[in-house]
């Protein structure tokens, strides 16, 4: 055995509570190098004749990336906690490892090698709210929605999808606009909408707030937007809005009245200014998001400051039953902000979601004590490279995307935020270069990933665009524009999300893909005695799956078509997919 790579640290994604009585162990070893593993483990106040008392639990391998296998057990030790190590066996040798290093037999008459859980305190397992684990999510960018009031409309608005979307056009999108469309994502079966930012701005984008406590005008009133999160209840559909911390617009108030009085400014240390005067050219001297001068970014330590951005939070809550905040250029604020942000939030609706924009390793982020979750980019592009580009095949994106499902607790996983596109990419059928068969495939493999899905406004009828500005186009609300077959394939898939057991099931997934079938992307969900088995073939060859698969089936269903299957050929065509259902008794 390779002991260099095995690792493990009691803490974090790799010992953790899932609930709060249940504690979830994991183990990192070097890939194919070991044959079992067991968890040795044991209270530590439990002796006999001056023996610890211990127990050994089975561990599991979940996955492997390119490099590591990663075991799992899962205990619930009956005074919730524990003193624990690892037995590991392979053809040549048994050891155990501990905290302390590598023993040939388990120690029995001292605890101190072991890892130590010390304690599962409830107050600190992680939680997020249940219902977003059953939420498929809709972002809208409402200024290219639908406009369903002209009289206030910005001026020099264009119309409605008469030309291509540029950073500074305006096409009048707004609060009734979205109102008259309900039905359609009510029809498609959508949950919950994540608006992009609609509070008062100069950009379309409204990325660059002047006041966070009022709403843009060209998208309508604060009563018309609560009747819009009204009606939104009204149909089971959650509403998130947009909020942006990090940063503030160059006519939001108090920076403006930096601009004027310059270091005499009550509101100097609202933002991070390097000098005086302030400048803006060639490069501002204050700092930015990037290096953008209209966005100067907003001193979050400031009590002022953070009491305001604190108020916003409730704010909107309060007035308008929103249910959640999703947290532009979350990770350049400081971690003690958002703390405080979630005690404030939770204190007056404890089921809000917290959604921070990270495209990167979140794990500092996603302790319990700040976000809920995070937008998961690296699942995008990881989709993306595999169905989509064709950039890796099958067993890479296996080994790629264990990866990152092993850089998080289970139970972050089930409510991390997946998307294939968003107001910052491409869409999805730009990408797979108008190849409706592929764009499928990725709904397929959204919706059926652990977490909450997300479909980017217009993706649903077949809608292109490039990067931004390309993928803010104008929502194509006429018939005749509209892929009507990808929208009712879509409707139905978010169907059987919702009513096949094993389909909506929150555990992790038991990947197949191997070397022997390095082009087909394998892999099962389960409830209680129900498995589906979902098979990717991005290829362009035909793919077979393996018979031994469904040995113990009574029935194999392809609950796509609704059709029997027959286990010696159930083949997979280039560029398709399967879902199987089968009994596993």
């Amino acid at each position: 055995m390779l002991k260099e790579a095995l690792y493990h640290r009691p803490k974090n994604n790799f010992a953790y509570a899932y609930d709060e009585q249940t504690l979830h162990i994991r183990l990192r070893t070097k890939k194919n190098d070991v044959g079992s593993v067991q968890l040795i483990y044991g209270d530590p106040y439990e002796w006999r004749d001056g023996n610890w008392l211990q127990r050994y639990e089975p561990m599991i391998k979940t996955g492997s990336d390119v490099y590591y296998d990663y075991y799992l057990a899962s205990v619930r030790p009956e005074f919730r906690r524990m003193r624990y190590g690892f037995e590991l066996t392979d053809v040549n040798e048994t050891l155990v490892f501990t905290e302390k290093g590598f023993f040939e037999t388990a120690p029995t008459n001292d605890i101190a090698p072991y890892f130590c859980f010390p304690f599962l305190h409830p107050v600190d397992v992680f939680k997020a709210p249940d219902w977003v684990k059953n939420t498929v999510w809709y972002q809208i960018f409402p200024e290219r929605f639908a406009n369903g009031n002209s009289s206030n409309d910005p001026e020099g608005t264009l119309a409605w999808g008469s030309a291509e979307p540029t950073p500074t056009n305006f096409f009048g999108g707004d609060f009734l606009g979205i109102l008259q469309h309900l039905d359609h994502l009510a029809s498609l079966g959508i949950s919950g909408i994540y608006f992009t930012p609609i509070f008062k701005a100069t950009s379309n984008h409204k990325y660059d707030t002047i006041d966070y406590l009022e709403i843009d005008p060209q998208f309508g009133t604060k009563e018309e937007f609560r009747q819009l999160v009204d009606a939104c209840h009204e149909k089971g559909i959650k509403v998130m809005l947009d909020a942006v911390f990090n940063h503030s617009g160059f006519y939001f108030g108090p920076f403006q009245d930096v601009l004027i009085h310059q270091d005499h400014s009550h509101y100097k240390n609202w933002f991070h200014i390097r000098e005086y005067p302030v400048v803006t050219d060639p490069l501002p001297n204050y700092d930015t998001f990037a290096f953008e001068k209209t966005m100067p970014k907003l001193n979050t330590a400031n009590p002022e400051v953070k009491d305001y951005l604190l108020h916003v939070a409730r704010y909107w809550i309060e007035e308008c039953d929103i249910d959640g905040w999703r947290l532009d250029v979350a990770n350049e604020v400081d971690h003690q902000f958002w703390r405080d942000f979630r005690r404030n939030v939770k204190s007056i609706k404890a089921d809000a979601y917290i959604l921070g924009e990270i495209w990167h390793d979140a794990l500092p982020w996603l302790q319990g004590d700040q976000f809920d979750a995070v937008m998961n980019y690296p699942f995008s592009s990881l989709v993306l490279d595999y169905i989509a580009r064709s950039n890796i095949n099958a067993l890479e994106f296996t080994e790629k995307i264990s990866g990152i499902l092993h850089s998080y607790p289970e139970n972050v996983n089930e409510v991390m935020f997946n998307l294939l596109g968003s107001h910052d990419t491409e869409r999805i059928l730009t990408v797979t270069g108008g190849n409706t068969k592929k764009v499928m495939q990725l709904f397929v493999l959204l919706l059926s990933f652990p977490g909450t899905p997300c479909i980017y406004y217009g993706d649903e009828i077949g809608m292109t665009g490039g990067r931004d500005p390309g993928c803010r186009n104008c929502m194509k609300w006429n018939p005749d524009a509209q892929n009507h077959d990808l929208f009712a394939n879509l409707q139905r898939l978010i169907r059987l999300k919702k009513e096949v057991p094993s389909f909506s099931a929150k555990g992790p997934l038991s990947f197949l893909t191997s070397d022997d079938t390095p082009d087909l992307l394998t892999f099962v969900k389960a409830a209680d005695d129900e498995k589906l088995l979902f098979a990717f073939n991005a290829s362009a060859v035909e793919q077979t799956l393996n018979p031994t698969l469904f040995r113990s089936a009574q029935q194999l269903i392809n609950i796509w078509t609704n059709e029997p299957l027959n286990s010696d050929a159930a083949k997979v065509p280039p560029g398709d997919f399967l879902i199987i259902k089968w009994n596993a008794n």
